[in-house]
């Protein structure tokens, strides 16, 4: 049984960075700020915060040094620790990110967000919970236990990070090796994309609270058009998301009826596809200017014939919708290939010729396990590594 631990024990600064504004004004209520001078105060905060990218208090230059003293005293503006950097030879970046403990004797759980750059755009693919409970059969995230959910500031920890390490905040450094978007006008991180660790949509509030922060004006200022929440067919907080953050919304789809989708997804034996696409049809804000994106990954003799093809038109006929085509992406212990090229492009041109775009989504990062199903953290192979070469040794020592 873990010991408690003392108040004295856990007197631990309080995170700043990734604070919701409700969250800065109630800090600053606690250090006896009057209302008046709180919501100022909110706003410079927030503004060096999110808009400058500040790392200490003593930054904020329009700030007054006592009240600068004694929010240090109780708080910082720490990122998440970065464990590892994993830098792909087409530019994408894996980071292995140590969340701040939540008591005295935490040592921290682990997660991984990868950042995706492109001649246009840098997409930052963020994680919502430490592990995920769906299962899915194709997806190596998927054999990881749920841990917990993200807070907000977990959330939002991500982009911070990525922010720093590609010097997306005014005055930062970005880094010299070519691989990130520059020029007039373009953000090294310009799109989020809910498609890491863990099924968004389990842990709506924290990521409804961060995507708005994302999306305020006077910080990060993210378009909601540029924020994409996947979901793997949650049906009853999808209304809710479009209701409340207004964002673009994905749908891991990877079939087209259901015997074989409650196996590649088992939560569809929850929610059906005739659930999903009801849920679909209703999801506030579609459009053909705001198309749902369906996820397909190709999976070698599993989904990927022309009839299978012929059967996503028929399943998707009437809503706005774009169909992306995933190359599956192998990882050790998998079952499946991916489908051959051939197939892929017929299954596409179907699709295609069917009135939707069915762009092939070029695979990223495949050689540092970056690539979409492949995130698991590294932390824990090295850990169940660990064990078996402990195991090996205590057999050897035996014979």
């Amino acid at each position: 049984m873990t010991p408690a631990v003392s108040a004295a024990e856990d007197r631990r600064p309080v995170r700043l960075a990734g604070a919701t504004r409700a969250e800065l004004a109630c800090a600053l209520a606690n250090l006896g700020l009057a209302d008046r001078e709180r919501r100022m105060r909110v706003s410079q905060l927030w503004h060096w915060i999110y808009h400058r990218g500040a790392r200490d208090f003593s930054a904020m230059r329009n700030i007054a040094r006592p009240l600068l003293d004694r929010l240090a005293e109780r708080h910082d503006l720490e990122r998440p620790e970065i464990v590892a950097e994993q830098i792909s030879a087409d530019g994408t970046r894996k980071w292995l990110l140590r969340l701040p403990p939540v008591h005295a004797r935490d040592k921290g759980a682990e997660i991984e967000c990868v950042y995706i750059p492109e001649s246009d755009r840098g997409t930052l693919c963020v994680s919502s919970q430490v592990g995920c409970t769906l299962n899915c059969s194709f997806c190596h995230t998927g054999t990881m236990a749920l841990v917990r959910n993200l807070t907000t500031a977990e959330i939002l920890g991500q982009v911070l990070v990525a922010r720093d390490r590609l010097g997306d905040f005014p005055g930062g450094v970005a880094p010299t090796d070519g691989l990130v978007p520059s020029g007039e006008g373009v953000r090294a991180v310009s799109n989020i994309v809910f498609m890491g660790m863990g099924e968004p949509l389990y842990n709506f509030e924290a990521v409804r609270d961060a995507i708005a922060v994302m999306t305020d004006g006077d910080g990060l200022s993210l378009s909601r058009r540029r924020i994409t929440v996947s979901t793997s067919g949650v049906v009853p907080e999808m209304s809710r998301l479009g209701a409340e953050c207004r964002t673009m919304l994905a749908v891991s789809l990877h079939a087209t009826n259901n015997p074989l989708r409650d196996r590649l997804v088992p939560l569809n034996r929850k929610y059906p596809i005739e659930q999903l696409l009801q849920a679909c049809r209703d999801y506030p804000g579609a459009s053909n200017a705001r198309r749902i994106t369906f996820e397909y990954v190709m999976l070698k003799g599993v989904n990927d014939t022309p009839a299978e093809a012929k059967a996503l038109v028929r399943l998707l006929r009437g809503l706005p919708a774009k169909i992306n085509l995933i190359p599956f992406n192998p990882w050790p212990g998998s079952n499946y290939e991916c489908s051959d090229w051939e197939t892929i492009e017929r299954f596409s041109e179907i699709v295609f010729n069917a009135g939707y775009a069915s762009p092939v989504r070029t695979p990223r990062g495949r050689d540092i396990l970056a690539a979409c199903g492949q995130l698991k953290s590294e932390s824990e192979k090295l850990r169940a590594r660990a064990r078996m070469m402990l195991e090996e040794s205590l057999v050897f020592g035996q014979d």
